[in-house]
């Protein structure tokens, strides 16, 4: 399964599911900012002041723990349905600089990966990062490039095969095909009987970038394949795509 993030859908599936963001710190702002102008009100240092702060601290926290809350249970929601689950490689220090920063914080991106990949490991889920370079602007369909689309463009259209449908869902899609390739790639190579992330460590060359990368292996990649619960979209073109190994602890 191939997941899309964004500020207009949390998590856009590449089974067509769009799950919304619960933004629990914009629905909360009102009350917040009503707690921390009480506190600014108050003598610095005195008892009231010490209270009015613990009250802003503890709506803090609330939203911190439904925020997490929430995405525990998405996690395991997901994980019940796909055998191997795939994501972007992205830098979010970077996005929350952005124009829509709040809504970016706000929805935790980064902390939702990292919940994912820890519910994944205890589940004996595949998690996966693949390369996040044009998803949503390649055809799942046909693999072509259809060009930048503008934030508020949401419908996907290929003017080659004409396939047309939500952008989130397209990119998805796009993310789940890379990964089946990833993990094609690595299958091969452990049929083939090479030695995938043994203390040897075995390298593989890279002829499109020209460099040097440690071959990842994950044991629960033939068990998600022997278990025939992934049901992805073929893969319409099998570029190389960088594989970003994940170190999970329990």
């Amino acid at each position: 399964m191939g997941l899309d993030v964004g500020v207009q859908s949390l998590v856009a599936t590449s089974d067509k599911e769009l799950i919304p963001a619960p933004k629990f710190f914009v629905n909360l702002q009102g009350k917040l900012r009503l707690l921390q102008k009480r506190a600014s009100r108050k003598q610095q240092g005195s008892s009231n002041w010490k209270k009015a702060q613990h009250r802003v601290a503890k709506l803090h926290e609330h939203i911190a723990n439904c925020r997490q809350d929430f995405f525990y249970k998405l996690a395991h929601r997901l994980c019940d349905r796909a055998g191997m689950i795939f994501v972007e490689d992205l830098n979010f220090i970077a996005w929350a600089k952005g124009l829509f920063s709040k809504y970016m914080l706000d929805a935790g991106f980064g902390e939702f990966f990292r919940i994912l990949e820890w519910v994944c490991w205890k589940r004996d889920v595949l998690f996966l990062k693949v390369d996040a370079s044009h998803t949503s602007q390649i055809c799942p369909e046909c693999g072509t490039h259809t060009g930048k689309k503008e934030l508020s463009q949401r419908v996907h259209f290929c003017p080659e095969c004409h396939h047309q449908g939500g952008r989130d869902v397209a990119a998805a899609q796009i993310i789940a095909q890379r990964g089946l390739a990833a993990v094609g790639h690595t299958v091969k190579m452990l049929g083939e009987g090479l030695s995938i992330g043994s203390p040897g460590r075995a390298y593989r060359q890279d002829a499109w970038r020209g460099v040097k990368r440690r071959l990842p292996y994950d044991p629960r990649i033939p068990r998600a394949l022997s278990r025939g619960s992934v049901n992805l979209p073929r893969v319409a073109h099998s570029s190389s795509n960088p594989i970003n190994r994940q170190q999970s602890s329990p």
